[in-house]
């Protein structure tokens, strides 16, 4: 019976690697798994794209998978912004410690807070901890949550 087995990445596509490599590795300080120039031509056959290469850089996630910044070469590309309430329109998660300081570092770094800062959640399963929708330097949601320091290891 087919199932899901895992999490590998989740992609993001980015106008300039370096400026995105200072949000990602620099602010939010994950390590790069791999950084490479990626032409094969599965890759237009499965993206159905004619661009002349993809800059693919890998930076791994405490825990398990990765965040794949993916910079198109050749290719006429546009911006993709949306808030969060577009249908189309994603984010990411990522379990922080320290939130408050985090936040001034990606600030730092090139990111934009949503909110004036981190809030407080106070209802639901997640009362008690703290949550914060950061943009990247292209406008990608990226949710930092701090869990409730009487919350469980959930997942």
């Amino acid at each position: 019976m087919p199932t899901v087995t895992g999490f590998f990445h989740a992609g993001i596509t980015v106008r300039d690697m370096e400026t995105s490599l200072r949000f990602y590795r620099d602010g939010l300080r994950l390590p790069i798994y791999f950084d490479k120039l990626l032409d094969g031509d599965y890759l237009r056959t499965v993206l159905a794209l004619d661009f002349s290469e993809i800059r693919a850089v890998y930076l791994a996630i405490p825990g398990g998978g990765f965040i794949e910044l993916l910079e198109y070469r050749g290719i006429e590309r546009l911006p993709a912004a949306s808030r969060p309430s577009d249908y189309g329109a994603g984010h990411l998660c990522l379990y922080v410690d320290g939130i408050d300081a985090l936040v001034d570092r990606l600030e730092s770094c090139g990111g934009r807070a949503r909110s004036p800062g981190a809030v407080d959640i106070t209802s639901g399963p997640n009362a008690g901890a703290r949550s914060i929708y950061m943009l990247d330097p292209d406008g990608y949601c990226v949710e930092l949550f701090q869990r409730s320091p009487t919350a469980s290891a959930r997942a």
